[in-house]
């Protein structure tokens, strides 16, 4: 019986696309005022040496997807360099990982509609959502991709039209209630680290958390026509595009209106178009922040299910899980990973948004443990396999220095969650998680070797 297969329906603008949404967060449209207020210019430091460290994890994972073509996501690897019980918690980790995100983003869904529709109920929406993602995600992988492409598009041209705004009030001098727009409002106000070294540190917790989600285009390396090119295409512009939209788009921001101006409890988006005399704009915002939880959560759908359906291969979740419909899709794992994420809808509906918070924040830990082990991997796929190592053409720049500097920047994170008290939570709360697959994974193993003596007998 021939093996199933996922099918490689995504083409290169669909992976380009998904490299570029996931390197663009919600954090971007409306943490970005609070990130301001908190840190001043400096963020954009934040930012640069955040973006650098992403970019390395993914040259790592990148050089490990294409080391085996027969990998299709980083639970492959890691089962082949760390061993089946590292394999089985990262895979189960980083399913989790995508719960919680697709939680919150359907809670944001529901939030953002309530702007035109205040009386809606916001499970409602939530779940009409949460319906529609699951029907286009059952259809092709290829109509996952065309949806995921159209919502990054959004993004993209959001952004672009806040810097093209931004460039014309700069060059020509436009006056607002907080001054004249000018390069010089990035450091005359203060300097550039008008709040101390404490305030830059602690920024790393939020900007961190707006790249969350940028390791998904190495999951869709099962379902993509030729990797070998689309694959590093999608990593290498990375950096160009951290530059382009998130560091430009702080600099338009902050030059435009001093950061000491800028209002925490609103998106800059919306103060600069407003600012330029667009009445509409914070309900244009409020469509691409809504357009952008839903991209989210398209993304949630898509990596819960793949993430399922490679643990029911490696027998680290029940075998149904592991079969492919006719059109090639996990569907089977697809509807069990929305089910949990209806349960949350519900949930959504009866507790309080404390929930939310603390699910979050667990979820950064949970990804700052999967982007580690992802690191660790590639050492260990280096060290033991240089015959590899030597034919793959897309190589980790500067190891092994790269992967201890990366691990090293991970430790810090971890300590600035630490120092932050909404926070600090999730880092007494997800041992928990973590201690939990280890029971299962030995009474899993347990169970395993009684039949095995069993079937012996």
């Amino acid at each position: 019986m021939q093996e199933q297969q996922l099918e490689r329906g995504l083409k290169n603008r669909h992976v380009q696309l998904i490299a570029i949404g996931g390197a663009i967060g919600t954090g971007l449209f409306l943490g970005a005022g609070k990130s301001i207020h908190l840190t001043g210019p400096s963020i954009l430091f934040a930012y640069m040496i955040t973006g650098i460290i992403c970019f390395l994890i993914m040259r790592a994972l990148g050089e490990l997807l294409l080391s085996n073509l027969k990998y299709h996501s980083f639970v492959d690897f890691v089962q082949d360099y760390l061993g089946n019980m590292a394999a089985f918690i990262t895979g189960w980790t980083y399913w989790f990982c995508w719960i919680s995100i697709a939680m919150a983003d359907l809670t944001a869904v529901g939030l953002y509609f309530q702007y035109w529709f205040p009386n809606v109920p916001q499970w409602m929406p939530a779940l009409i959502a949460l319906v529609v993602l699951l029907v286009m995600n059952l259809a092709t992988v290829k109509l996952f991709g065309e949806m995921e492409f159209w919502f990054a598009l959004i993004k993209i041209i959001a952004i672009l039209a806040l810097i093209a705004v931004g460039i014309f009030m700069i060059i020509t001098g436009f006056t607002s209630g907080a001054g004249t727009a000018s390069l010089s409002n990035l450091w005359s106000h203060g300097g550039m680290f008008p709040n101390g070294i404490n305030g830059f540190i602690l920024s790393f917790q939020m900007v961190v958390f707006a790249f969350v989600g940028i390791e998904l285009v190495g999951l869709t390396a099962g379902e993509t026509k030729d990797p070998e090119k689309v694959i590093p295409k999608a990593i290498n512009s990375i950096p160009i595009r951290i530059i382009i939209f998130y560091i430009g788009s702080l600099i338009v921001i902050m030059s435009v209106y001093p950061w000491n101006s800028i209002n925490p409890m609103e998106s800059p988006f919306v103060q600069v178009f407003v600012g330029l005399g667009i009445a509409a704009a914070a309900g244009i915002v409020n469509f691409v922040v809504l357009t952008s939880a839903a991209s989210a959560g398209n993304s949630a759908v898509f990596s819960t299910s793949r993430m399922l359906y490679s643990l029911g291969k490696d027998n680290n979740a029940p075998v149904p899980f592991a079969k492919l419909d006719s059109r090639k899709i996990p569907s089977n794992a697809l509807l069990f990973s929305t089910g949990i994420i209806l349960i949350a809808v519900a949930l959504n509906y009866i507790m309080p948004e404390g929930v939310f918070t603390l699910i979050t924040s667990v979820s950064t830990v949970c990804f700052i443990f999967i982007w580690g082990i992802t690191v660790i991997s590639h050492l260990k796929y280096r060290k033991t396999r240089p015959d590899l190592a030597k034919v793959n053409k897309f190589k980790l720049p500067l190891y092994p220095f790269s992967n201890y500097l990366i691990l090293a920047f991970l430790a810090f994170v971890l300590v600035v969650l630490a120092l932050a008290d909404d926070t600090r939570v999730a880092l007494f709360v997800t041992p928990v998680w973590f201690i939990m697959l280890v029971a299962i994974y030995k009474i899993k193993q347990s169970k395993a070797k009684q039949v095995n003596k069993g079937n012996a007998a």
